[in-house]
């Protein structure tokens, strides 16, 4: 019986960080407790314990957590760098189809087309020359500005 109360004292000393205590009864037998008792004299006990191994899983497992918990920092600031660059450049090819449907429009609205010359003139260009370029703009636009 004394060895089993003075194992779990051993065993619950680094847990509790509290004092041991040893007395003898009236009968001899020999105690230990955590507090001293109060119609006895008592010794504290000073235990010599090495560190429990439990303390270094402890501390590997918060250190595997926090690494943990770095990555995932990572990984959500490389989704949202990610995200944000998606996002502008949706931007930049909205505002790309924006202007090509536009001069789109320009075009079916005009009756000729002309190019400049060398010496700056306006050349208009054919009907066959003027359905062409329509055709091969709006073939652009369909392209580029899938939805």
């Amino acid at each position: 019986m004394k060895g089993l109360i003075f194992t779990f004292l051993i065993m619950a000393a680094p847990i509790t960080q509290a004092g041991a205590y040893r007395w003898v009864d009236e009968n001899g037998q020999t105690h230990f407790g955590d507090r001293p008792p109060v119609n006895a004299v008592s010794d504290e006990v000073h235990l010599d314990i090495a560190p429990s191994s439990i303390d270094s899983v402890a501390s590997e497992r918060k250190q595997r957590v926090n690494e943990f918990l770095q990555q995932a920092e990572k990984e959500r600031n490389a989704r949202e760098q990610a995200q944000a660059s998606q996002a502008t450049k949706a931007a930049k090819h909205r505002v790309h189809c924006e202007s090509l449907e536009a001069r789109l429009k320009y075009l079916k609205s005009v009756s000729g087309i002309y190019r400049l010359n060398k010496d700056g003139e306006r050349v208009f260009v054919n009907d066959d020359e003027n359905e062409r370029i329509r055709n091969e703009f709006r073939s652009r636009v369909q392209n580029e500005c899938k939805n």
